[in-house]
């Protein structure tokens, strides 16, 4: 059974191991509430799967240090582990699902682990990770299932509670579930009028089902820029710890998700990775009833691959109303553009880019279509431009 001790000897074990962080005020992200960030992206390997890892490993025998350690994660836990074993001279095997980001993987080589890739999701590099430790003696390091890594992530808790005195609230993000199961069991042991909340990405549900269930579901697949928190199956003891000690789950979507991560960049300048920014789009997006209160987002990793932190950017920036665009359905004539672009340009949006194409399915035999990209304030300018182009006859397809 874990237990408050078990955290608190993981904080002394861990002192010379991960980096503290210190908890940070927000400005203007979720403006009904008073949000604090608890940045764990800008932590030793950019995630909290230091914590967990590093006092598993310190608790590990010297004949099970000696006999080496394999995990499987999405990424971040690999880090975590490959960091954690080389910092005690032991050796490391790390099995990864091939669709990882390449930064991860990348990354878990240059800690000091050697690198499985395995056809699928986490659940299948894990399958694959216990094959491999019963066919050569390594010992298993959960990526959330484990007490001693409960306990490890559980000091987070610890440090939120240390720097704040006055929070009302504490947002976590799900995928196993270990993360929250040691923070909700270090705070409501310390003080238990603190609300903790969970988030999962909605293509990734399996926690937020299992709890509604009231017994462990699996999914079938996951599909989710979250790939930290894209776990089919929670853990046993996670679904216990969780049940008992979390106050409530909610979901967020893809466009929630890359609009926190774009936010984050924009008002915090603090890069995330999908997994760590769903705490902050649910404050964002009100999915708890926090309005007026003190409350921490964990932003639990920032490990986010270069190349689809453009893709996020992207779709932030259309789900804020700052990116759009319209098809206008013209005339062929001349000085159609040279209209259009002068009425968007008086509203002060920016035209990025124009395609013009003759079509056959407009009602007029000279019809054609003009697609414009620009970049907009939001939505309301969005709106303010629709309607000058529709006052002077312009039809918006």
């Amino acid at each position: 059974m874990l237990t408050l001790d078990q955290i608190f000897d993981a904080q002394v074990v861990l002192k010379d191991i991960i980096r503290p962080t210190k908890v940070v005020a927000s400005d203007g992200i979720a403006p009904g509430c008073d949000l604090f960030l608890k940045p764990e992206n800008l932590q030793k390997t950019g995630s909290f799967k230091l914590r967990g890892s590093g006092y598993k490993i310190a608790t590990l025998s010297e004949e099970e240090k000696k006999r080496g350690v394999i995990a499987c994660s999405a990424g971040n836990h690999a880090q975590g582990v490959a960091l954690a074993a080389s910092k005690q001279g032991i050796p490391s095997l790390i099995c990864l699902p091939n669709g990882a980001p390449i930064s991860k993987v990348e990354a878990t080589k240059s800690y000091g682990a050697q690198v499985c890739l395995v056809n699928g999701c986490y659940d299948d590099a894990y399958q694959k990770a216990l094959q491999l430790r019963d066919e050569m003696g390594y010992t298993f390091v959960h990526p959330f299932d484990d007490e001693a890594v409960i306990a490890g992530q559980g000091t987070i808790g610890l440090e939120i509670t240390n720097d704040m005195d006055d929070v009302d609230a504490v947002i976590v993000p799900i995928g196993g579930g270990g993360l929250i199961a040691g923070i909700a069991y270090a705070i409501k042991s310390i003080r238990p009028s603190i609300k903790v909340y969970g988030v999962q990405a909605a293509g990734a549900a399996s926690m937020y089902n299992s709890v509604k269930a009231g017994q462990i579901q699996c999914l079938d697949s996951v599909s989710t820029i979250a790939d930290g928190i894209a776990v089919k199956q929670p853990g046993v003891n996670t679904f216990e710890l969780i049940n008992k000690y979390v106050d409530d789950i909610a979901l967020v979507t893809e466009d929630e998700i890359a609009s926190a991560i774009l936010t984050l960049i924009e008002k915090q300048k603090m890069i995330a990775e999908g997994a760590g920014a769903v705490s902050v789009a649910a404050a964002m997006f009100e999915k708890f009833p926090i309005q007026g209160k003190k409350v921490v987002s964990v932003v639990s990793g920032g490990n986010i691959d270069v190349t689809s932190l453009n893709r996020v950017i992207k779709r932030g920036l259309m789900k804020s109303g700052r990116s759009t665009s319209l098809l206008i359905e013209l005339i062929d004539k001349p000085g159609q553009l040279k209209d259009v672009s002068r009425i968007i340009a008086d509203c002060g949006g920016n035209v990025t880019s124009v395609h013009h194409e003759r079509a056959g399915d407009t009602e007029s035999v000279n019809g054609c279509y003009l697609r414009i990209a620009m970049e907009t304030r939001n939505y309301e300018h969005v709106e303010e431009i629709t309607a000058a182009l529709k006052k002077e006859g312009f039809k918006i397809v």
